[in-house]
């Protein structure tokens, strides 16, 4: 049989050519909720809707109502017209990842939006939440330095463990993330925005992370004028790209500002669904991805390590905030900021009475553990002292426990407190540690 000429060539090559494109019709807009007819659609798969002007906006499916599909769109709905068409995506697109990443800005859907050029990548960034099998992952073994003496002395955190950050609006989280990024021994972090007000993004950047930060860092922005679904796209991703570096044999630090944001987010998109309201206004499914985003963190078979500390907002400084006490039941430790202790100018305002590190006993030697229990108890006795001292109601000489705690007091206060600029390492903090609970 003789070869096939460059015309047969041609004609083979025409079978492949979709001559029809299949589409729907836009017939409701409702707020941030799209509803469509026409065309088979499947849950999380991506489109494009026509605008008056021939654009396209993205937008994915988050819902059905036998023939209506509803989509909810990654940026603000603009410029739509009734009967407008919808084309289903074949595939989405995953954009590249590689180190080329470190030092840039990007959005929820892993666009650079720092003007710095085109990202570069040669893996495939999965869009999805990563799942990790549990009888293959690494324990907790080893400590994880962030540079906060509070933190390193008294609730260690080790390399793959989940910590909660909770706290009342403006009391400090965002300086005290600051901090532990430009002073953390990880190899990478991974900084997500997430819900903030916008002017926070570039004053992050410039103020907490600065250029020794920033060279170590990926940043994803979605301030919150962005839609919900680019919010949650945001979180995500975040949790990708962290799990990219770590599979890559680094110690990663993941940082999520903030967690109850993303809960927010998944709340307007499920009421829109008409799903009800349960606790506080949140319908049941925002309670439930908590946990599955959470468990997406953390170690794997690599060699590498994903420790992730996650802000979580107790709006009204309420520690039994849903969103606080759901994040609490499935993190391996909480920080929580008081309040009081930033009202009296003392920084970071980290209350070690009610923070815990679930998995400091397993990265820390006995003698550190004996300190800390040593030091928190001389914390909590001068705590309750405290009120009785200027009624005198205090008296020296009556109990020796006491009298320590007063005695030690100012050199205790001293070592919970910590300047921004000063960058307090492990040993170190270990050391003074000891030698005050000795004292």
């Amino acid at each position: 049989m003789s070869e096939m000429t460059d015309f047969d060539k041609a004609l083979a090559s025409l079978e492949g050519i979709n001559l029809a494109r299949v589409a729907g019709r836009l017939t409701r807009v409702t707020g941030i909720l799209l509803e469509c007819v026409g065309c088979r659609l499947a849950i999380g798969q991506r489109c494009q809707v026509e605008q008056a002007d021939g654009e396209m906006i993205d937008a994915q499916v988050v819902g059905f109502d036998r023939e209506i599909t509803f989509l909810m769109p990654f940026k603000h709905p603009d410029g739509l017209i009734a009967g407008a068409r919808v084309f289903p995506s074949e595939k989405e697109s995953e954009p590249p990842v590689g180190d080329a990443w470190l030092g840039r800005v990007v959005n929820g859907l892993g666009e650079p939006i720092d003007g710095k050029g085109r990202l570069g990548g040669d893996t495939p960034l999965p869009l999805q939440l990563p799942q990790i099998n549990p009888l293959t992952r690494k324990p907790v073994h080893e400590p994880l330095d962030v540079g906060v003496r509070a933190i390193n002395g008294l609730l260690t955190i080790g390399k793959g463990q989940r910590v909660g950050l909770m706290a009342g609006s403006g009391v400090g989280k965002s300086v005290l993330l600051g901090m532990i990024t430009r002073y953390t021994q990880a190899d990478v972090v991974v900084v997500g925005l997430i819900g903030e007000r916008g002017r926070e993004v570039k004053e992050f950047i410039d103020n907490a992370l600065k250029s020794a930060g920033m060279a170590k860092s990926v940043v994803v922005a979605a301030p919150a004028d962005e839609s919900p679904l680019m919010r949650i796209k945001a979180t995500e991703i975040c949790h990708s790209i962290a799990t990219y570096f770590r599979d890559q044999g680094k110690d990663v630090l993941l940082l999520v500002d903030s967690l109850t944001r993303y809960a927010m987010a998944q709340r307007e998109i499920a009421l829109s669904l008409g799903e009800p309201p349960a606790t506080k206004g949140y319908p049941p499914s925002a309670f439930a991805v908590i946990p599955k985003l959470v468990e997406s963190a953390g170690n794997s078979e690599s060699n590498g390590s994903m420790t992730a500390i996650y802000t979580v907002l107790a709006e009204g400084d309420d520690q039994q905030d849903p969103i606080v006490d759901c994040a609490r039941a499935v993190l391996d430790g909480h920080i929580v900021l008081s309040r009081h202790l930033a009202e009296a100018g003392h920084y970071p305002a980290i209350d070690i009475g009610q923070s815990i590190s679930r998995c400091m006993s397993q990265v820390t030697e006995k003698s550190h553990q004996q300190a800390a229990r040593i030091f928190k108890q001389m914390y909590a006795d001068y705590q309750a002292i405290k009120p009785l001292i200027p009624l005198g109601g205090y008296v020296a000489g009556a109990d020796a426990q006491a009298d320590r705690a007063v005695r030690l007091s100012p050199a205790v206060t001293q070592y919970l407190s910590q300047d921004v600029e000063h960058c307090a390492e492990i040993p170190q903090c270990i050391t003074e540690l000891e030698a005050l609970s000795r004292a």
